[in-house]
C-alpha cells in the first residue's frame, strides 16, 4: 500500500485527504492505512 498527499480536507476541518494505491488490498493493508493516519493525528501534523 502507498500512502500519499496526505494534506487537511479543505471542505472539513477535521478531514484528511489522501491518495492512496495498493494491490489487492488486504484487512492488513487498510489496517495499515488507517495507522498511518492514527499517527499523523497523534503527532500533531494533522487534528
Amino acid at each position: 500500500i502507498y500512502v500519499g498527499r496526505v494534506r487537511q480536507d479543505l471542505a472539513d476541518d477535521c478531514g484528511l485527504t489522501f491518495w492512496l494505491s495498493g494491490d489487492q488490498i488486504r484487512k492488513g493493508a487498510a489496517l495499515n492505512a488507517v495507522q498511518i493516519a492514527e499517527y499523523l493525528i497523534k503527532v500533531g501534523s494533522v487534528k
